[in-house]
């Protein structure tokens, strides 16, 4: 499998743990907003090795509560699910973030026990996937990664990014899609160079009012508000 970096100690990625970051290379959307754009190029030469990787994470046992592996898009690594394997038998806890376009990885990850935790990104609503995600989706494998998700038995959560063009009627309308969730994060938007974008509290909790009782639990993450 294919790594591009390693982050060492993260007390965010991996809610309740300290964890490792794991990023692989590649990605099949395009999205404007995306803070990992270095990563998209499936081509990424700064490459760390598999080896390098394990080992760092079997001498960090009993320091370390858990591993994320992120991107890019993880999903599209031909070794992710040995590479899982190998880091399941060191004995840590996974969490998995993916984009939700290969609901077949998820499946044989759900179904080999390889993940303890997925973070599926849900970027739009259907209909406007193609214009936040610049690239042809097939919405259907979107739909197929949520039911797996949603009926997975593990933890998850959905998350969206409240980026420019995205308004309260498409967050309902996800929220929709994605009925019964056990959790729905809403993250803050980065502009092109990195500055995180602000948002009034009344804004905010239009949203959060509008997709209560849709969604289990809703929580935003990131987020500054504004007067």
């Amino acid at each position: 499998m294919k790594i591009s970096g390693l982050q060492k100690n993260s007390f965010v990625d991996y809610p309740g743990k300290i964890s490792a970051v794991i990023f692989t290379p590649g990605c099949n959307m395009d999205c404007f907003y995306c803070h990992n754009r270095i990563l998209l190029d499936s081509n990424y030469q700064k490459l760390i090795s598999c080896d390098d990787v394990l080992n760092f994470l079997e001498n960090r046992k009993g320091f370390l509560d858990g591993v994320v592996v992120s991107g890019g898009e993880p999903t599209l690594q031909k070794g992710l699910l040995p590479f899982l394997n190998h880091v399941k038998s060191l004995g840590y806890p996974i969490k998995l973030d993916t984009n939700g376009t290969n609901p077949e990885v998820v499946k044989s990850c759900l179904d080999k026990g390889l993940v303890d935790y997925i973070s599926m990104d849900f970027k739009a609503p259907l209909n406007k996937y193609k214009d936040i995600c610049r690239t042809d989706v097939e919405l259907g494998n979107i739909e197929k990664s949520v039911d797996l998700i949603i009926n997975s038995g593990i933890n998850y959560e959905f998350r969206t990014t409240l980026a420019p063009g995205l308004n309260v009627d498409d967050i309902v309308e996800i929220a929709k899609q994605i009925r019964g969730a056990k959790l729905y994060v809403l993250q803050r938007c980065r502009n092109e160079k990195g500055e995180g974008l602000s948002y009034s509290a009344e804004f905010i909790n239009s949203w959060l009012r509008e997709i209560k009782g849709i969604v289990n639990s809703v929580e935003t993450r990131g987020m500054s508000f504004s007067a």
